[in-house]
């Protein structure tokens, strides 16, 4: 048997599952120091077992609370399962991540856990989207229905991304200082209670911005028809705050502090301050924000590693611990999977799996306003 053919069946071992990548590359590097090959078949051959199965997966979320879960109780497992390491990196804001992602070279940033379908669409309408195998995903037949179907019809129905949680951004309040009746008579009003002036926090991303002020002005944060109300209500929100948070661990220390006593807050946030032992309320008013989290696939990256990856993290017993430990509801259909115990008692957690009572952004309108409502917000934030 020739050098070529040996190499060749290797590879077609490795391909079929018999061997696995170290064994394989054990195996091509044996074969080539007996037979003295420095070149030819042997690099070709490990050059493509490399390209195939890469040393590592880049995964980048939204840190604190959410990444210790992913690491506890994801990522590990996965790495000791397949030898991939996977590579874990942070961001505070979705625009800002993008940005890194727009100046990188291709392949250098492979899954983002974002936030909402406003972000799947911003990611495919720049051309940074792929087409997931869904046969290589199996467990996406687990998956709550509606929040597959909300990302198909942008790409085509393909999918890009894994839906993996959602949650809800609520009224966050501490009752030493605010009731629980106070907070739901006020409802979003309270962000801009002139009471608590240098005591009132908001996180400075423009969309959660402009969708409370709506609320707090009467509107459909979908259908706003007087946007100078709008930014007006944020002004007046903007010259009541301590500061503007960019990030869930600042939110999340600036409550526990009590530098901070009113906010909007991320439901599974709150809900770790809660289990901390801190007297933090939290308020989904009429109208408040929902969102779903996806695990998307950026263009250049190793699609089967990523794809195994997603399978991995929507196993049930993955997903549900993952769940546990971010505190947000896991994509995972509670008509077709036992949640347990923890779960159910999540915010925003819904028994259906229909979502029906969640508001969620129209991503055509967001996107459609993105340009001209960020750059205004930008102004405005820095005292316009």
């Amino acid at each position: 048997m020739d050098d070529t053919t040996r190499y060749r069946r290797l590879l077609d071992r490795f391909r079929a599952g018999d061997i696995d990548r170290r064994g394989f590359l054990g195996l091509l590097g044996a074969a080539g120091l007996s037979a003295g090959l420095v070149g030819g078949p042997m690099t070709m051959m490990a050059r493509q077992a490399r390209a195939t199965t890469p040393d590592q997966v880049r995964f980048d979320g939204w840190g604190g609370v959410v990444s210790e879960a992913f690491r506890k109780y994801a990522f590990d497992a996965y790495t000791a399962k397949t030898g991939i390491t996977v590579v874990d990196g942070t961001f505070g804001g979705a625009d800002e991540y993008l940005a890194r992602v727009k100046a990188s070279q291709e392949g250098e940033f492979n899954i983002a856990h974002l936030s909402g379908v406003f972000d799947y669409a911003r990611y495919h309408n720049l051309g940074l989207s792929t087409v997931l195998n869904e046969d290589n995903i199996p467990n996406l037949d687990l998956v709550i229905p509606a929040l597959m179907n909300a990302f198909r019809p942008i790409t085509g129905g393909a999918l890009s991304a894994a839906p993996y949680d959602y949650g809800t951004t609520g009224i966050a309040y501490n009752r030493k200082h605010v009731s629980d009746e106070q907070a739901r008579e006020e409802g979003p009003n309270l962000l801009v209670n002139p009471a608590f002036k240098g005591k009132i926090g908001g996180w400075s991303e423009w969309k959660t911005r402009v969708w409370y002020a709506a609320l707090q002005t009467g509107q459909d944060p979908n259908g706003i028809e007087d946007m100078d109300a709008v930014w007006d209500k944020i002004r007046e929100h903007r010259d009541l705050l301590l500061k503007y948070w960019t990030s869930g661990a600042e939110q999340m220390s600036l409550l526990a502090e009590e530098e901070i006593i009113v906010t909007e807050g991320w439901s599974g946030r709150i809900k770790a301050l809660q289990d901390q032992g801190h007297d933090i309320g939290y308020l989904d008013p009429p109208g408040g924000l929902a969102w779903q989290e996806c695990l998307f696939v950026i263009k250049g990256s190793p699609m089967t590693a990523c794809e195994e990856l997603l399978n991995f993290m929507l196993e049930p017993e993955v997903s549900i611990a993952v769940a546990e430990g971010q505190n947000y509801p896991p994509a995972l259909d509670p008509t077709k999977v036992d949640l347990g115990d923890k779960v159910p008692t999540l915010t925003a957690f819904d028994p259906t799996g229909k979502l029906d009572s969640l508001n969620f952004y129209d991503p055509d309108y967001w996107n459609g306003n993105e340009q001209e409502w960020s750059k205004t917000f930008g102004r405005v934030q820095k005292g316009y």
